[in-house]
């Protein structure tokens, strides 16, 4: 048996990326009867994290599919072309630290702001954003990565406010940040180190889609790793 009712509403967020991609692949495999709804900016309907209204629009479509139980933002930025992860201060800019916040911080807040009312109030149902465990601010011992590590640290906090004022409405809803591990992808390939354990995006998807089925309304707002693990602040 399945926590996910026949003809209840799965969304990816990311669904061309490594990990959104293994995602759609391994609930469609997973859930028989849950009707997949892929997302990203080469879908239809679009959603760009950077436009609201595309979010709003994405959103709106979706709950017009049936009952919404899962939402699963697998976005997330590092580097691109243009910004590389900073090891000193001496590398910080504003264009760098805004473009880190806007896509790891603020897009997926305004997911929350126009998903998580579409949850419904009875039942389990489940959003899960992916973190780093980098955004721990109990766990930097290493320091560097400013941009990368200060937007995942102010996507858990985000988390965990939406998830208070989630719990007044949807008591049986979860909103959690999820730590993927070290995933093969264009993400993390250029700074993955010997000896980590890397795993591929189906292991991956697999790993968080357990933790997700293992997690209770009471665990709502935590941040976990990909065995279930909680992961200090």
């Amino acid at each position: 048996m399945t926590w996910l009712p026949h003809g209840s509403v799965a969304i990816v967020i990311g669904a061309h990326g490594g990990i959104g991609g293994a995602l759609c692949k391994e609930i469609a495999g997973r859930y028989s009867g849950v009707r997949l709804i892929p997302l990203g900016r080469s879908t239809a309907p679009l959603l760009d994290l950077t436009d609201e209204a595309s979010i709003a629009a994405a959103a709106a479509h979706s709950a017009r599919q049936g009952d919404i139980r899962l939402v699963l933002d697998a976005t997330g930025y590092l580097h691109d072309s243009r910004h590389q992860p900073e090891k000193t201060w001496r590398s910080l800019t504003a264009e760098g630290l805004a473009r880190a916040f806007a896509l790891n911080a603020i897009g997926p807040a305004l997911l929350m702001k126009h998903v998580l009312p579409l949850l419904p109030r009875q039942g389990k149902a489940a959003f899960a954003t992916l973190s780093a465990r980098v955004g721990s601010i109990g766990d930097n011992q290493l320091g560097g990565w400013y941009g990368y590590r200060a937007s995942k640290a102010a996507l858990n906090q985000l988390v965990r406010t939406a998830a208070v004022e989630l719990r007044r409405r949807h008591p049986e809803a979860l909103c959690v940040s999820l730590h993927p591990g070290t995933v093969a992808t264009g993400l993390s390939a250029p700074f993955a180190k010997a000896g980590l354990d890397v795993q591929t995006p189906k292991e991956a998807a697999a790993r968080l889609l357990a933790v997700i089925e293992g997690l209770e309304a009471a665990q709502s707002g935590g941040f976990f790793d990909q065995n279930g693990l909680e992961i200090p602040w």
